[in-house]
């Protein structure tokens, strides 16, 4: 089956001189139901991409059954260090909603589906060594590399502290930090800190988007993030560097994806200049 997704490839030049590279496996949004089976293919797939590190932003799910089917089809990917934080449709489950309310200013109000099994999903991931980092910091060896990572709760439902997380990093090579929805408190709290890179989703690319000169413009990234930044590396003078996953899937309401379609990064991080 040919895959239906895009290959986004970044680097970042981050380690100390003389480290190996470190291929990092950037996925977010999977919005999986059980009847997605082009995209639980799809996922099966990034196996092939042979990451050193996977980090998840979120999103996993879309439908009360969808935990058995998202540890399914990332079974060959639990087998690498892993690094994952939830989104808000890991916690409830989508509701019908007039896509045009994503164009309008977000006043912080939310409308919730029923819960979802995020606790089940969760064991799941941390039974085969993947670490949830939604309120904590933890510190992974991969080649010799150092990494220290840290990450936050949804902050699109205001679940995120990035107090719990704060200070400068300890004894590492490299700090990252993992969010789902990149809100500039967010990106500014890790500047503080002098992290190196910060890794989000939620956007979905801005999941329609217009024919621009050079490519495409979204027209949203359901954020406060400028829209320039809805998808892929970033970089702002003085702050971490940016990678937004416009992720794989779409919620199962808004299933159009217009100049933005399902991706998954390949980010890989390498000696500095």
């Amino acid at each position: 089956m040919p895959m239906t997704y895009v290959l986004r490839e970044a680097e970042m030049p981050i380690l100390p001189p003389g480290h190996e590279d470190i291929r990092i496996l950037h996925f977010s949004d999977l919005h999986l139901t059980p009847a997605r089976k082009n995209e639980i293919a799809d996922i099966k797939s990034f196996i092939s991409l042979k990451p050193d590190l996977v980090i998840s932003t979120g999103d996993f799910l879309a439908h009360k059954n969808a935990v058995p089917v998202a540890l399914d089809a990332l079974d060959g990917l639990l087998d690498i260090p892993g690094l994952f934080v939830f989104g808000s449709n890991d916690y409830y489950e989508p509701i019908p909603k007039n896509p045009l309310k994503y164009l309008l200013p977000n006043h912080g109000k939310r409308k919730h589906g029923p819960e979802l099994p995020w606790q089940e999903l969760d064991s799941g991931l941390q039974a085969r060594g993947w670490k949830n980092i939604n309120t904590s910091r933890t510190t992974l060896t991969i080649k010799k590399t150092i990494i220290e990572a840290r990450g936050t709760d949804d902050a699109h439902l205001e679940f995120d502290d990035y107090s719990l997380v704060a200070g400068e990093a300890g004894k590492c090579h490299v700090a990252i930090g993992v969010t789902h929805a990149p809100y500039l408190r967010i990106i500014e709290g890790m500047k503080n800190d002098n992290l190196d890179a910060i890794f989000a989703g939620h956007t979905h690319g801005g999941q329609v988007r217009l024919p621009w000169p050079g490519g495409s413009k979204a027209l949203t990234t359901n954020c406060d993030l400028p829209n320039w930044r809805a998808r892929g590396l970033t970089v702002v003078k003085g702050e971490p560097l940016l990678n937004v996953s416009a992720g794989m899937g779409t919620g199962p309401f808004s299933r159009i994806r217009v100049a933005s379609p399902p991706e998954v990064s390949l980010v890989t991080l390498t000696a500095a200049f």
